[in-house]
């Protein structure tokens, strides 16, 4: 039986190939979810994915299932309770950005429904389709991500910077980074 090819970066470890296999790239129109690859993506900041995604479970417990009013809630004992977490990644700035990042959350959402109507809008609405044949040819960043980033920022959001953002972006469906000769590629343009 041949195997079907996927992305490079997803061949190095099983729980990558799942993760690529079911779920990157698929748009996200769930706020929580939106919130879930908001705050992960922020962890990984100068980390390997595969390290948030070993992590990931304990995440979704440190964080309340990702609910973005709970963590907003969060005081100084909640954070120094997550500095003691030794299954998630145990750094004031980014715990403490998660936490910033829910109270802007809910803000948004006040001001445009919802987070989904407005990071969406980042482009126009609708998947971007790249038809790039070659890992090389992703970008770490794009115009898009550049005016989130810029947008997000001064809404006072943290740890999104273009490139934070455009991973954002890919995990989300916001664009479809799988490369043509993937087998995901047409999977992932289907929805």
């Amino acid at each position: 039986m041949i195997r079907a090819k996927r992305c490079g970066w997803a061949e190095s470890d099983p729980l990558l190939g799942e993760y690529h296999d079911k779920e990157w790239g698929v748009p996200v129109h769930d706020d929580r979810k939106l919130f879930e690859f908001l705050v992960l993506e922020g962890a990984q900041a100068g980390l390997n994915w595969l390290i948030i995604l070993k992590r990931r479970d304990a995440f979704r417990a440190a964080f309340e299932g990702f609910d973005p009013k709970k963590t907003a809630k969060f005081s100084s004992a909640d954070v120094r309770r997550l500095l003691a977490n030794r299954e998630i990644i145990r750094n004031r700035l980014k715990i403490d950005a998660a936490v910033t990042n829910a109270r802007r959350f809910i803000s948004v959402q006040e001001e445009f429904g919802s987070f989904n109507d407005y990071v969406w809008r980042f482009v126009g609405g609708k998947p971007i389709k790249h038809r790039f044949r070659s890992m090389s040819y992703i970008p770490a960043k794009s115009k898009e991500s550049n005016r989130m980033s810029e947008d997000m920022k001064g809404r006072g959001f943290k740890f999104v910077g273009s490139t934070i953002c455009y991973a954002f972006m890919q995990a989300t469906g916001m664009v479809n980074d799988h490369i043509t000769t993937c087998f995901r590629y047409s999977e992932v343009l289907g929805h």
